[in-house]
């Protein structure tokens, strides 16, 4: 079964369907092989087999900012950081990086907004840090800054390397 299942992602990713972004686990500084993620490299084929028009939005917006990301020649992992896992780690051809965390809102209450935040709050080191909202208030919180999707990719901002 976990055989076929390989064949099957294979010859997605080899027909350019979907992408592997691997898992990366910021600890041990290594690759974590067989938790990878998988992003779809159209969304159309996420709406076109939305059959009930009930559409889980969070995902959708984290596999735009895959795309985004992607477009800009960034290599992406997801990222691990104990327990916690961080959406994006965000490598430029210069070996910058930046941690992304993607969300459709995290106004709902004070848990979404930690939830959001504390990942990249446990990273000690000096890359920018950024989560990524729908059409939240803009705030900064622990030198993290957020970024609302529409204007980032509007705008053609890369993240924080400039």
């Amino acid at each position: 079964m976990h055989e076929t299942l390989n064949r099957y992602l294979k010859i997605l990713e080899d027909a350019k369907i979907i992408r592997k972004c691997e898992r990366f686990d910021m600890k041990s500084r290594k690759s974590l092989r067989g938790e990878q993620k998988y992003y779809l490299a159209d969304l159309s084929f996420y709406f076109a087999l939305n059959t009930d028009n009930r559409i889980n939005y969070g995902p959708v917006l984290e596999n735009i900012v895959y795309s985004y990301a992607r477009s800009l020649g960034y290599e992406v992992s997801v990222g691990r950081i104990g327990k916690f896992e961080c959406d994006f780690i965000v490598r430029s051809p210069e070996m910058e990086y930046a941690y992304i965390q993607v969300a459709m809102t995290i106004m709902n209450d004070r848990a979404t907004e930690d939830r959001e935040y504390r990942p990249l709050e446990q990273i000690k080191d000096n890359w920018p840090k950024f989560v990524i909202t729908r059409n939240d208030p803009i705030q900064r919180r622990s030198g993290i800054v957020h970024e609302n999707v529409t204007e980032l990719i509007g705008e053609g901002r890369a993240f924080g390397f400039e």
